[in-house]
C-alpha cells in the first residue's frame, strides 16, 4: 500500500546544489545571530549547510545563550541548527540519534542572505526566526499545509494499526489509497497556488524543483516555472530545473515511450517496442519494496481480468545485484503471470533511470501507438482506465 508522499520535510527543505563543472556565481554574505535561553559553555551550537557543492560544518560556543555564525552561500538553501547542550559534539549527536538512543534539539530553515535572528526560550526546535522573508514563506506555507499533514498522519496511523486481515484486503488498502490521494491532491493544489502567487520567492524554484519527480505531466510545472520573474529562471538553480523538466517531459503523458530492451528472468532480451498494438503497463517494483508487495494484488486482479483484452504488463524489477532469488520468489509467491525484467542494478537499473525513477511503485500506462496515456495508476483507478479505453 503506497501512500502519497506527503509533506514529506525534504519537501520544504531542500538544497538545490550548483553543479561542478559550471562557473559559480557571486556569493552573498550571511549573518545567524541567536539567543537560546541561558546555555553557556560547554554548550555548543552547529550549523550545517550547503556551498556549492560543499557541505560545511560551522560551530558556535553560546556564552548566556547568545550565538552567532558568519558565511557565504551561492544560493538560499536548507540549513539544520543544533543545540548540543552538554558539549557532546556533532558528531556524537548524529551518531546517538541515528542509533535511536537520542533526539537531536534541531531547527530547520533556510539560509540566506542578510541577517537572520534565532531566538527561544529554551529549544531550539521551537525557536522563531525573523529577519527572512524566505522563512516567513515557508512558516506561512507550513501552516496552509498543517491540516493536510494532520490528516495523512492519522490515515498512516490508522494503516498501521490496523490488523494484518485488513491491510491485506483490497478493499480496505484501496479505501486508504483513495484517502491518501485526495489528500496529495489538496496538497499539490496549495503549492502550485503557492507557486502561481510568489513569482519572485525562491522557495517557488524550490518547490518546482521537488514536485518534479511525482508530476505526473511535467508540462503543468514548465507552466509553472514559465510564470516565474525573469531572474528566478535565468538563476542556475532555475535553468537546472527547467532542463530537469524537459528532460521529463519524455516520459510525460502523452509522449511517445522511450524504447527499450532489458533481460527477462530467463535471460532473454524483452523489446518494449515488441508489445505495440496492445495497451501496456511498464511497472517499476522490488521484491524488497513493501508498498509494491501490497499493491501486486490490485495489479493480479486487473491482470487477470484484462489480459484477454489486449492487455500486457512489463514488469521492470529494481532488485539488488545480489537480489535474485529473492526477485524470482516474489514473482512466484506474488502470482505475477506476466512478463519481467530487471538487470539487478537496484536504483541504477537502466530502464528506471531511462523513465526517471525516483520512487516505487510507479508505472505508466501505454496505448497501441505507444503514447504514455496514464501514469501511477492504482488499484482501481487501473481498472477504470482500462475499462474506459478498451471501451473506446
Amino acid at each position: 500500500m503506497l501512500l502519497p508522499l506527503l509533506l514529506l520535510p525534504t519537501l520544504l527543505f531542500a538544497q538545490i546544489a550548483t553543479p561542478i563543472n559550471t562557473a559559480p556565481p557571486a556569493s552573498d554574505e550571511f549573518t545567524i545571530m541567536g539567543k537560546i535561553g541561558h546555555y553557556s559553555t560547554p554548550a555548543k551550537a552547529y550549523l550545517l549547510y550547503q556551498y556549492g557543492a560543499t557541505k560545511v560544518i560551522d560551530s558556535s560556543q553560546m556564552s548566556n545563550g547568545d550565538f552567532s555564525f558568519n558565511g557565504r552561500i551561492l544560493y538560499p538553501g536548507s540549513a539544520l541548527l543544533v543545540l548540543d547542550h552538554d558539549g557532546k559534539g556533532i558528531a556524537s549527536i548524529i551518531a546517538a540519534q541515528n542509533l535511536g538512543k537520542g533526539s537531536m534539539d534541531m531547527l530547520n530553515f533556510y539560509v540566506d542572505k542578510g541577517i537572520v535572528m534565532v531566538d527561544a526560550t529554551d529549544s531550539v526546535a521551537k525557536a522563531k526566526i525573523t529577519g527572512s522573508s524566505i522563512n516567513t514563506e515557508s512558516d506561512d506555507l507550513k501552516n496552509s499545509l498543517a491540516p493536510i499533514q494532520k490528516s495523512a498522519v492519522a490515515l498512516s496511523a490508522e494503516l498501521n494499526t490496523a490488523p494484518s486481515e485488513k491491510r491485506n484486503d483490497p478493499a480496505f488498502t484501496n479505501a486508504i489509497n483513495a484517502r491518501g490521494k485526495a489528500l496529495q491532491d489538496q496538497q499539490k493544489k496549495i503549492l502550485t497556488d503557492f507557486i502561481s502567487t510568489h513569482t519572485n520567492s525562491f522557495l517557488s524554484i524550490i518547490l518546482i524543483h521537488e514536485l518534479g519527480p511525482h508530476a505526473d505531466d511535467p508540462r503543468q510545472l514548465e507552466k509553472l516555472f514559465n510564470g516565474l520573474s525573469p531572474a528566478l529562471k535565468d538563476s542556475e538553480p532555475g535553468k537546472i530545473t527547467i532542463s530537469d523538466i524537459l528532460k521529463a517531459e519524455v516520459t510525460g503523458i502523452g509522449a511517445i515511450a522511450p524504447d527499450f530492451t532489458q533481460n527477462d528472468v530467463n535471460g532473454t532480451p524483452v523489446t518494449l517496442s515488441s508489445f505495440r498494438g496492445k495497451y501496456v503497463l511498464i511497472d517499476f517494483w522490488a521484491s524488497w519494496c513493501g508498498p509494491c508487495r501490497q499493491e501486486n494484488p490490485n495489479l493480479v486482479r486487473t491482470y487477470k481480468k484484462y489480459k484477454d483484452k489486449n492487455f500486457a504488463v512489463i514488469g521492470v524489477s529494481l532488485d539488488r545485484p545480489e537480489g535474485r532469488t529473492d526477485w524470482l520468489n516474489a514473482i512466484k509467491n506474488d502470482g505475477l503471470a506476466w512478463t519481467q525484467v530487471s538487470d539487478l542494478n537496484f536504483w541504477s537499473n537502466k530502464v528506471a533511470v531511462q523513465y526517471f525513477i525516483s520512487e516505487i511503485p510507479s508505472n505508466f500506462l501505454i496505448d497501441p501507438k505507444g503514447k504514455i496515456i496514464a501514469r501511477n495508476l492504482r488499484g482501481e483507478d487501473l481498472d477504470r482506465e482500462l475499462a474506459k479505453d478498451l471501451a473506446n
